[in-house]
């Protein structure tokens, strides 16, 4: 069977585990116990890899390689035949990632871990306002809380793109989902994953797509092509 080793509340892992859902295989998710303690995926990677997600089948893991590569879901894409990456889409998925994967996501996770201590546990949460200093500066998490209102008025922007190409289609590019439909869905799942957003009610479309994306079964969308 295959294994998602994760943090939940991670957008990245957020992506993969919809693309496992969606895929319809059993899968099971473990859970790393402690956002210190990378040991399994050091282990598991043979100290090649320390991030999340990993993806265990059998004996073979699957990581990323580099910010850009998107290894696990094309494995899991060539695995169980999803479509997520048609040669048509070639190149403009790329840049639609980066995009995802840089502005929105930038937004996104700002606003969640703003709420880091309803996730994060207690014995875990100095170690990670430590690493988000180191990497972001001090206090950041305090000035991030600070300017919540200005965060959510700069993603209700960067979405509208988004908002717009979903005018003429159910999915970002086509009739069915393709890989930048489970990325955007990640990211604002770790926005939405606190419980304190929604998504922006002007993004009509966005809200439409974004129960779509939670719903569908690559069997259902199946049925529907052929019919």
């Amino acid at each position: 069977m295959i294994e998602l080793i994760q943090f939940p509340w991670s957008p990245f892992c957020i992506v993969q585990r919809r693309i496992l859902e969606f895929s319809g295989i059993p899968f099971k998710t473990t859970n790393l116990p402690s956002v210190n303690d990378r040991s399994l995926i050091w282990k598991m990677t043979k100290e090649r890899y320390y991030q999340v997600p990993v993806v265990r089948d059998g004996r073979t893991v699957i990581f990323e390689m580099d910010n850009d590569s998107q290894v696990v879901a094309k494995y899991l894409d060539q695995k169980f035949q999803l479509g997520l990456f048609p040669s048509e889409w070639r190149g403009l998925q790329n840049l639609l990632w980066n995009d995802i994967e840089g502005d929105v996501e930038g937004l996104t996770f700002r606003l969640n871990d703003i709420h880091f201590r309803e996730f994060v546990r207690k014995a875990d949460q100095l170690e990670f306002i430590r690493f988000k200093e180191r990497k972001f500066g001090r206090h950041c998490i305090d000035h991030w809380r600070e300017q919540q209102q200005l965060l959510l008025e700069q993603l209700a922007q960067k979405l509208m793109p988004f908002e717009q190409m979903l005018i003429t289609r159910p999915f970002l590019l086509d009739q069915q989902p393709r890989f930048v439909d489970f990325d955007l869905y990640g990211m604002l799942g770790n926005f939405l994953y606190s419980g304190h957003y929604q998504l922006p009610t002007l993004h009509t479309r966005i809200s439409e797509w974004f129960a779509r994306m939670s719903k569908i079964k690559n069997s259902t969308l199946r049925e529907k092509l052929r019919s």
